[in-house]
């Protein structure tokens, strides 16, 4: 079981939730791709329409920034977790 933390702004997205269990493990593509077929509102906030990470958010695969450890081809085992955080602006 894969864990997926989700901080406050996009809790909305996902019927409030602040984590989410996906049975899906492999890539980070394939745990998105399930909390997609739940979550497509949260799907839309994660990626863009080509199925690729939105500039702002970050993703975490145990801590590992998936940017430096292959994006969406980054290894998840089973018992991982995967924190979605975007980033934050202002002026």
């Amino acid at each position: 079981m894969v864990t997926v933390l989700l901080p406050g702004p996009l809790r909305g997205e996902a019927g409030g939730a602040s984590r989410l269990n996906v049975t899906a493990a492999g890539t980070l593509r394939a745990v998105l791709d399930e909390v997609a077929a739940e979550h497509p509102r949260l799907a839309r906030r994660i990626r863009d329409e080509r199925g690729e990470l939105r500039r702002y958010v970050n993703v975490y695969v145990d801590g590992e920034d998936c940017r430096h450890s292959g994006g969406l081809a980054t290894p998840v085992g089973d018992d991982a977790e995967v924190q979605v955080l975007p980033s934050v602006a202002g002026g």
